[in-house]
């Protein structure tokens, strides 16, 4: 007996010291990836309130002597991008008028395509829905001439409206997308219920998909507003000058050719760039997890 408990005692012992490992492991690989992303952030940071001579001294990589507001000040207003010196404010101000009216005409153009897609098909809607999907995987690169071609026939290059209508277009496979597996899942006696009730269309939806649908909206609206704002290429191809997103004005500030690079204002300017994404995780990434996680990827 005694020699049946001890084996017993080792079993345990032994499971005991593979699940140490084997946490210790996941936990030790979760942690290399989250310093993968986190050391570049930190260094832009630092040397966002170090001194140029400081980041010359000690180099990119160094924890910060001195702590200074300055270059945020002058990537904001008065640095020299593209042969202008107006700062950031110009093309921050620009990524914010595209950014916020796209988000919200494609997210509800998403919702009315999802709902009609899900709760008010027709003969052709799935084939419809699966033609829509192909926008989800088509490079942006293939669709440059014919947007160059609509722009031009409209009279919206170089504009931020210009801008407006390619992101609006461009985001609808996804809004669709989300919006309709999300609504899949919405009972179909509902639906019919509020029909044989006397509600048309626009009353169901408006009155009762609405009101259930903030988990995926706010998936779509966080996934909408950080690709918009983090997009580049159609920024550069349809925009010029003062008229280009901050994306732009940041690959035009890398690119200055001045001799001596002040880092420190670089690295406030890339931070200017960032802000608006990161403060949309910080306040909406558990709602956007949450969101998925109640039917946006079926």
């Amino acid at each position: 007996m005694a020699e049946l408990a001890a084996a017993i005692d080792l079993e345990a012992a032994a499971a005991s010291r593979r699940h140490f490992w084997s946490r210790f492991a996941i936990y030790g690989l979760l942690t290399v990836f989250a310093a993968i992303y986190l050391i570049p952030l930190l260094v832009v940071v630092f040397n966002s309130f170090r001194e140029q001579a400081e980041i010359a001294r000690d180099g990119l990589i160094s924890l910060p002597k001195t702590f200074r507001l300055e270059a945020w000040a002058q990537a904001w207003s008065t640095y020299c991008i593209a042969g202008t010196c107006q700062g950031m404010q110009r093309n921050f101000l620009n990524s914010l008028w595209m950014t916020i009216p796209a988000t919200i005409i494609s997210t509800l153009l998403g919702a009315v395509n999802g709902y009609v897609l899900s709760k008010w098909r027709f003969k052709g809607s799935e084939v419809l829905f699966t033609l829509m999907l192909l926008g989800v995987f088509m490079p942006g690169q293939i669709a440059l001439m014919p947007w160059a071609f609509v722009l031009g026939k409209l009279g919206l290059t170089n504009s931020t409206y210009g801008l407006i209508l390619v992101h609006v277009v461009q985001g609808i496979s996804f809004t669709t997308l989300f919006c309709r597996n999300y609504y899949v899942g919405i009972p179909d006696d509902l639906i019919k219920a509020a029909r044989i009730d006397g509600a048309g269309f626009w009353r169901i939806f408006w009155k009762i998909i609405i009101p259930l649908s903030p988990p995926i909206l706010i998936v779509t609206v966080i996934w909408q507003f950080t690709g918009i704002w983090n997009e580049y290429l159609f920024g550069v191809v349809f925009t010029s000058g003062q008229a280009q997103p901050i994306t732009a004005a940041l690959v035009a500030l890398t690119a200055s050719g001045t001799t001596a690079r002040s880092y420190d204002v670089m690295s406030a300017a890339v931070l200017i760039g960032a802000l608006p994404p990161l403060m949309i995780y910080l306040f909406g990434g558990k709602y956007f997890v949450r969101g998925l996680t109640q039917g946006a990827i079926k």
